[in-house]
């Protein structure tokens, strides 16, 4: 692996690790703002103070910087967009907030493991990402976590115990499903800026959220905990997901899901430590096989001859390997031997070599 690689692979691991630890911290406190908020209301709550925070900070960016190191969206990029709100902003978080009502904060933060492996999976089948053995055997360890995890159940009603332990778990799994799809939706504009994404996202999907919350029920919520809501979804959702998306574009959607796969963790231990809840057997099982899954994902090394044809893009990039002064600029673009941060289109010649590397924006292939 080249120095650029390796380096680039590097800041992949550490943005996907922070993203997991800012997302996996937002379990089980947004269980305790469920005790005193409808779930939709909370839902467009986190996703409101993810835009509005990042909406700031991106204007603010903009007045104050002459010279810009990401890439802004285009009209292509919006039907991508457009479905990762739907999908990842609205139904998603909905489904989350429904089901820690019927579930225990800590087995719901490490049913959120099985995002990762959903993610992985149509990473491979639908978007054609790399496959190795190791990586399927890790998937399947995650998955075998998740059933058992599961098999605890939730807080059940003494009316309807088997119907509540099963339906908190299958909504968590659908919110799952819903943020893998919209992680592969968000893959194809990774290269964007990723706080401009992150902000209309948030605000997109916690207006809906909001309005249809607003619109089924009064809510009379301490200002405190609405305040405290737009504090976790900055945090929680917002800083997060920029992370998530910056990870993206180095290491690819399936290993970037991988380490976010180490969210729950984060969660269940605040969540043990805040709820008092007991620490089962099952629960350590679960756990060791979770990590296990998310070990053999890291380790994996994928190397061998490829080509890249050419390819003609824009996004935030540093001369390297992949970026080489051969690559055109218009008058206005910065030299090509600028060391700094920037972003315009760009063509790629095709180049054929080989060295160990991540499918990010410019290994795409299915090898």
């Amino acid at each position: 692996m080249s120095h650029a690689d390796d380096r680039s692979g590097r800041e992949g691991i550490g943005l996907a690790l922070a993203a997991a630890l800012l997302f996996g911290v937002s379990t089980p406190l947004a269980k305790i703002l469920l005790s005193d908020m409808r779930p939709q209301l909370l839902a467009g709550l986190l996703y409101l103070g993810s835009g509005l925070g990042l909406g700031s900070l991106w204007v603010l960016q903009r007045l104050l910087r002459k010279r810009h190191p990401e890439a802004p969206l285009t009209r292509s990029d919006v039907p991508w967009l457009a479905g990762a709100v739907a999908i990842g902003g609205i139904a998603a978080p909905l489904l989350l907030m429904l089901g820690l009502e019927r579930t225990a904060a800590s087995s719901a933060a490490l049913l959120l493991n099985l995002e990762g492996v959903l993610t992985a999976v149509l990473a491979w089948l639908v978007f054609r990402e790399n496959l190795s053995l190791r990586i399927a055997i890790g998937m399947t360890a995650i998955c075998g976590g998740g059933v058992v995890l599961a098999w605890q159940g939730g807080p059940a009603s003494p009316a309807s115990p088997i119907w509540d332990g099963v339906l908190g778990p299958l909504l968590i799994v659908g919110a799952c499903l819903a943020w893998a799809i919209d992680n592969n939706l968000t893959q194809k504009i990774s290269g964007t800026d990723p706080i401009q994404t992150a902000a209309i996202k948030g605000l997109v999907a916690g207006s809906v959220n909001f309005t249809v919350a607003a619109a089924t029920g009064p809510s009379q919520t301490d200002l405190r905990l609405l305040a405290a809501a737009l504090v976790l979804g900055l945090a929680s959702y917002g800083l997060s997901l920029v992370c998530f998306l910056r990870a993206l574009r180095r290491i690819g959607t399936a290993r970037t899901s991988a380490y976010f796969s180490l969210a729950p963790f984060a969660g269940a231990v605040l969540a043990i430590a805040v709820w008092r809840e007991p620490v089962t057997p099952l629960f350590f099982v679960a756990a060791a096989l979770m990590c296990a899954g998310v070990w053999l994902h890291v380790t994996e090394r994928h190397r061998h001859v490829h080509t890249h044809d050419p390819l003609v893009h824009a996004h935030g990039h540093v001369h390297d390997e992949h970026h080489r002064d051969g690559h055109h600029h218009n008058h206005d673009d910065p030299a090509p031997s600028d060391p700094l941060p920037h972003a315009h289109g760009h063509r790629h010649e095709p180049l054929v070599h080989t060295h160990a590397h991540y499918p990010d924006l410019h290994h795409r292939h299915g090898d």
